[in-house]
């Protein structure tokens, strides 16, 4: 689902320096506050093959949280501008 994107980012922390974290599309090195974070992955779709692995197995490997830069995430309809 895409959300509207908004500029207003919350800092974390009050001092110091921020936590950066890379995109997982680009590889860019990012602020975390800037940062979308998404759930990347794949789904098994043969039943032999998920009644085999389990239900709590096929889900670690089908989802990993990646964080998304900016510029990703609006080529990539996670986020969109606000009209």
């Amino acid at each position: 689902m895409t959300h509207y994107y908004k500029r207003g980012w919350g800092h974390t922390k009050g001092r110091g320096k921020e936590g950066t974290v890379n995109c997982g599309f680009c590889g860019r090195s990012v602020p975390k506050y800037k940062t979308f974070p998404t759930m990347r992955g794949f789904g098994i779709t043969d039943p032999m093959l998920r009644r085999e692995l389990g239900y709590r197995r096929g889900m670690q490997l089908s989802a990993n949280k990646v964080y998304a830069c900016p510029a990703c995430a609006r080529h990539r309809n996670i986020v969109r501008k606000k009209r």
